[in-house]
């Protein structure tokens, strides 16, 4: 199993989602916008590379067939990305089982950090206690 290394340089995809369950449809677009922003000044203050923002508006987190996920997951196996950070857990999905194994299982085997900023989720901290 291939393992995040602290000094590496990370190229991170930004994935923001927003369920038609989340909210009112029309405040979607301002919500996406507070999480664009958050995870841009995070990774502006900690040195990660965005390589391109994900975005799946309107879609639930109940599965991962979304299409912004689904372009992720592809940039993930082309190896442009080795990172991925979400606000919080709950908008990489809601499927506990599913998130699970992309959080536990899929990216450490591929050596993408994963990062939850409001859950203080990062998978650097695990992988080199």
């Amino acid at each position: 199993m291939k393992q995040p290394n602290t000094n590496m340089v990370y190229t991170a995809a930004l994935y923001l989602r927003l369920s038609k369950d989340d909210g009112i449809m029309d405040k979607d677009s301002a919500s996406i916008d507070t999480q664009r922003d958050l995870l841009t000044r995070y990774c502006n203050d900690n040195n990660i590379i965005i390589y391109d923002y994900y975005v799946d508006d309107g879609f639930t987190g109940l599965n991962t067939d979304r299409p912004a996920f689904k372009r992720m997951i592809e940039d993930a196996e082309a190896k442009r990305i080795n990172c991925v950070i979400t606000k919080d857990q709950s908008r990489l999905g809601r499927n506990h089982l599913e998130s699970g194994f992309y959080m536990e299982v899929y990216f450490p085997e591929h050596g993408i950090r994963y990062i939850a900023l409001n859950d203080n989720v990062d998978t650097i901290q695990c992988c080199h206690a």
